[in-house]
């Protein structure tokens, strides 16, 4: 299969790994990831924030880059982004844009995932022959738990992990309290959240916490490194990617 890979703000920025592991994986897994050197943000943090004209432009270029029949699926490693392409283009579009727009973001949206639900629902494969082993528990996002509904796929993609450890989260669909500009406009809340989350996550005695969005995973990690805590964040597509013959090395081991 053919896929467009879309890299995401954060993971163009900050957090490119999670970007190359999933092209890794798929690579790996015998299909041919292409990437549109014109992508840009898909707009999500503007419809957020209450401004759904603003991101038109960029909800065009998205439908345009991703647009093209060779591509048969877009993936990236974020449900929030992924749900954003799902449903906030086509409001952006209906209110805001012309025939043509509303046209190319029926065809993209028919055609992107977040990247457990094109391994699993697509790609119809949940041992993808990683191997990984650690103690890991599984965050899951509220984009990709409550838009995308993505329910248990990241979980059986993990348990087909070589010599894993999974180990399940306490009240584990609670949110971790980012939300984007909701962290900032809100910091006492949103640290309450996070406390609630970090003591969760220390129940569990796990090496690494996982999850499909960076973006929680920054602010988790950013939380547990504070409180030195010696639990790491790091995305799915890192576990996933990682194999007997290339396996994932603590960034620390690197120094």
């Amino acid at each position: 299969m053919r896929i467009g890979l879309f890299a995401t703000c954060l993971g163009d920025t900050l957090f490119p790994e999670a970007v190359k592991s999933t092209a890794v994986l798929l690579a790996r897994l015998g299909h041919d990831v292409v990437f549109p050197p014109e992508q840009t943000c898909c707009g999500q943090m503007h419809v957020n924030t209450g401004y759904q004209r603003e991101p038109v432009p960029l909800v065009r270029n998205f439908a345009d880059q991703f647009g093209d029949a060779s591509i048969e699926a877009v993936v990236m490693p974020s449900g929030s982004c992924a749900g954003s392409v799902r449903h906030q283009h086509e409001i952006v579009a209906e209110r805001y844009g012309d025939a043509a727009l509303r046209a190319g973001v029926a065809t993209v949206k028919a055609k992107t995932y977040e990247l457990s639900e094109l391994l699993v629902d697509v790609l119809d494969v949940e041992d993808v022959g990683a191997y990984f082993p650690h103690r890991v528990t599984y965050h899951p996002t509220c984009h990709s738990l409550r838009m995308l509904r993505v329910g248990d796929k990241p979980l059986k993609l993990l348990r087909a992990v070589d010599s894993i450890d999974l180990v399940e989260l306490p009240e584990a669909e609670s949110c971790c309290g980012f939300g984007g500009t909701f962290a900032v406009k809100n910091a006492e809340t949103s640290t309450a959240m996070l406390q609630d989350k970090m003591r969760n996550i220390a129940t569990t005695g796990a090496d690494v916490c996982t999850a499909g969005d960076s973006s929680c995973l920054m602010h988790i990690g950013g939380g547990l490194s504070r409180i030195r805590s010696g639990t790491r964040t790091l995305h799915l597509a890192q576990i996933l990617s990682a194999t007997r013959t290339s396996p994932y090395v603590p960034t620390e081991a690197v120094r």
